[in-house]
Order: C-alpha cells, then sequence, then structure tokens
C-alpha cells in the first residue's frame, strides 16, 4: 500500500521530532549529572578540603558549568594544598587556573599561570598553547606565533596551533599588504 504525501511528511515530522527528543534528552541529562556531580564534589571539599585531587576535581566541574570565579578559588586552594605531587599534576592545575583567568579576560595573570605550568612540564603543548592564545589576546603576536611553532615541533599534528599560525600568517600579510598601500599614497 503506497504511502501519499501528507502520510510521508507526517512520518518525516515524527521522525525529525524523535531524533530531536533524543538530543535534547541526551543534554539535560549532561547537564543534570553535571549538576549532581558539583553538588556532591562541592560536600567532599569541604569535608574534604586538604586533597588538592577533590579541589581539581571539584574545578574542573565548575569550569564545565562555567562557574570561572569559583573556579579560580578551587584551583588556588589547589595549589595551597599540592605537596608531594608529582610535577605533571602541578602542571594540569596551573594550566586549569590560567584557563579559568583567561575565561575572566585577566591574561596577564592566566600567562604567569600559564608559564608555571610549563616550568613544571615544559614539553604540555595545552599550556603551551594557551599561552600564545593569552599572548595573542594583549597583542604579543610575535612570541605567540613562537609559542605556536613550539607546540608544533612537540605536538606535529596539533591542529589548534596549525589554525593559529595560519591566522597570524594573514593577520601579518594584511598588516604588510596595508602598510605597502599607505606608502603609495
Amino acid at each position: 500500500m503506497p504511502t501519499s504525501l501528507p502520510q510521508a511528511y507526517i512520518i518525516g515530522l515524527s521522525g525529525l521530532l524523535f531524533i530531536i527528543a533524543i538530543l535534547v534528552g541526551r543534554q539535560l541529562f549532561k547537564v543534570r549529572k553535571n549538576e549532581v556531580d558539583l553538588v556532591k564534589l562541592e560536600k567532599e571539599a569541604s569535608i574534604n578540603s586538604e586533597s588538592p585531587a577533590k579541589l581539581y576535581e571539584l574545578a574542573s566541574v565548575q569550569l564545565k558549568k562555567r562557574l570561572y570565579p569559583q573556579a579560580t578559588k578551587s584551583l588556588k586552594q589547589a595549589l595551597t594544598k599540592i605537596k608531594d605531587e608529582p610535577d605533571d599534576a602541578k602542571a594540569i592545575i596551573q594550566n586549569a587556573l590560567g584557563f579559568s583567568l583567561a575565561a575572566q579576560d585577566n591574561f596577564k595573570e592566566a600567562i604567569i599561570h600559564y608559564q608555571k605550568a610549563i616550568q613544571a612540564k615544559d614539553s604540555y603543548p595545552v599550556a603551551l598553547n594557551n599561552l600564545a592564545f593569552a599572548k595573542q589576546k594583549l597583542l604579543q603576536q610575535e612570541e605567540a606565533y613562537e609559542l605556536y611553532e613550539k607546540v608544533l615541533k612537540i605536538d606535529p599534528k596539533n591542529q589548534t596551533a596549525k589554525k593559529q599560525l595560519d591566522k597570524i600568517k594573514k593577520l601579518r600579510k594584511n598588516t604588510s599588504s596595508n602598510i605597502s598601500y599607505k606608502k603609495g599614497f
């Protein structure tokens, strides 16, 4: 039995609505999970505030929820609690703190923490990318370019560094063509 045009339309629309319902449901479950995790970690952190791992975990959820001032506070607290942790852990916390500060447009302080993360772990491409991005925001294009090149030496397939290098190259090209255009008159 062939389906008519209105039946096909209703079947197609029902299928589309079903797919949208699944996507919305998944997003709701994800948000709900983050909320539950946040509440649970806030309780644990207030009880067990001596653990830098718990404070970092709390800050990670706060960053996901875009609660940057709270994440900054949690990460600073975690840094004060670090004692015998490996350098990788220190680098990760410093990088996360830099990210939180950069998200609040505090790029100068973010740079300090990215540099500390790189001191703790010198071949840390994420921190190098973040440092280069902060330098770009402060209009330090040459330093950002060198940092992105350093990232590509560590990780030649790093897409973020490749895209940003291309962006800086285009900016250089446009700037130099604008300067030569102005000199012509």
